[in-house]
């Protein structure tokens, strides 16, 4: 058992390097295309983050807790931890973002504006610190889900994947307008994405000595961060009419599936 869990999870880390490499195919779009396609899959990863949240990972780990407090607290912790980074990134960005360009902290996070020009060699080192941590914290929370049921496992990470594959394409647009090469951004946007195999492996070797089923509720509140602060703004408010009935489908479909995907393996 521990053998399968260990190829699971070292599986699951070379794939999500592997989605890093999905950034290349805007190279074979204009942007205008890549924007239009953007939203929709924004849309669908909030979906499946949420699903996966509420319908899988709090569901499979309750019953390990004997305590409401406890339980919601780790669900908190997890939602706090991504709040507190995301604070920091944006913090810094407003701080060490050119002079030149117009940065409207507290008005406009550039994160809503994936392929936004960019000027700023530091934006650049902090997209991917701040890519990496947040994989390196995934990493060892979804291989929280493996340990406690293989099955819970995939799907988390299939819901995290579903939201890496347009952030991919966000970030490597936006570090290819930072004046990265297209080889560059491509091998730092895997290197940065190898952290959610480091935190897998880190979480596996740590298993024996921490009670791992502390971590699900902790990825639950990350997905709960990120789907509903994180993305929903991006998409929710558009001013055609067209384009915000396509997204809230998007939405629901990403939503819908990790209720098939449930009642599938409920079966």
């Amino acid at each position: 058992m521990g053998g399968s869990v260990l190829i699971w999870i070292i599986a699951s880390g070379i794939i999500m390097a592997a989605i890093a490499g999905v950034g290349s195919i805007t190279l074979l779009f204009r942007e205008h295309t890549i924007r239009r396609l953007l939203m929709p899959l924004v849309a669908f990863s909030a979906g499946t983050l949420l699903g996966g949240a509420f319908f899988h990972m709090l569901p499979a780990a309750w019953p390990e807790f004997n305590s409401d407090i406890v339980f919601f607290s780790w669900v908190s912790a997890g939602f706090i931890v991504f709040f507190a980074l995301e604070q920091f990134l944006h913090w810094h960005q407003c701080q060490h973002g050119d002079p030149e360009e117009e940065w409207h902290c507290g008005e406009e996070d550039q994160h809503n504006h994936p392929m936004a020009q960019q000027n700023d060699k530091p934006l650049v080192w902090l997209i991917l610190i701040g890519d990496g941590l947040h994989n390196f914290i995934g990493g060892i929370a979804i291989a929280g889900t493996f340990l406690i049921d293989i099955h819970l496992g995939i799907t988390t990470f299939l819901a995290a994947a579903a939201h890496e594959f347009p952030q991919e394409l966000g970030d490597f647009g936006v570090l290819l307008h930072s004046g990265l090469s297209k080889y560059k951004a491509l091998i730092y946007n895997i290197i940065s994405a190898l952290t959610f195999l480091v935190g897998g492996l880190l979480a596996y070797g740590a298993s024996k000595s921490f009670p791992v089923h502390y971590l699900v509720p902790f990825a639950a509140g990350n997905f709960i961060y990120i789907g509903a602060t994180d993305l929903v703004p991006r998409f929710i408010r558009h001013e055609n009419l067209k384009n915000n009935l396509i997204h809230f489908i998007a939405f629901v479909s990403g939503m819908a599936l990790l209720v098939v995907i449930k009642m599938v393996l409920s079966d």
